[in-house]
């Protein structure tokens, strides 16, 4: 079997943490061999956060300097952060609504031109997906599915060997039953309109 190393990255908050738990939860149901792992950041919302998930029985958790095959960015910064554990056949999906750091509102610090980054990520490795995620997560019906959404993306790929309707059977047997309606709706928004 394929082996597939996955980063997500985020800030708290953002779901990072569950989405690596229902893609883990997803290839478990199909009987891939998994490993999910999380790296918690600040405990507070705001605090970088990073999980990783292995699909095809690799044994570290760990995803060193220029080994993962997927990054997961919930937030362009994150993205760019993690840049380093990327290799020029990596694919990257990021979303590209900012969370401004308390040192930029403060003026000790300047975002960076993500635009120019973008650019970069685009000329410089295999395949970049970016998209709005949270304006996707609001037509969904809740601003809080931006994790699903990118889930969504990244099933439509075809890079990895779980389905839409794995993801989908993993969110309803997971996932509140009043929030299970908004959970579909953002991975099939994210699976159709990944645009990439």
């Amino acid at each position: 079997m394929e082996t597939k190393k996955i980063l997500f990255t985020g800030v708290g908050g953002q779901g990072t943490l569950l989405a690596s738990r229902l893609l883990g939860q997803a290839a478990m149901e199909a009987g891939i061999p998994v490993r999910v792992s999380e790296v918690h950041g600040m405990a507070q919302r705001g605090g970088v956060v990073e999980s990783t998930v292995m699909l095809g029985g690799l044994k570290s958790p760990i995803i060193s300097q220029a080994e993962a095959d997927i990054l997961v960015s919930f937030e362009p910064l994150e993205a760019l952060r993690a840049l380093g554990r990327c290799s020029a056949g990596s694919t990257i999906i990021t979303n590209t609504v900012p969370i401004v750091p308390f040192t930029v509102d403060l003026g000790q610090a300047e975002y960076p031109d993500m635009d120019y980054w973008l650019d970069f990520m685009k000329n410089n490795f295999a395949r970049v997906c970016a998209l709005d995620a949270d304006a996707l997560a609001k037509e969904a019906g809740t601003t809080r599915a931006v994790n699903v959404v990118l889930l969504g993306t990244l099933i439509s790929l075809g890079e990895i060997p779980v389905s839409r309707q794995m993801m989908e059977e993993t969110i309803r047997q997971n996932v509140k039953p009043k929030f299970i309606d908004a959970n579909l709706k953002a991975l099939g928004l994210g699976f159709e309109r990944a645009g990439c």
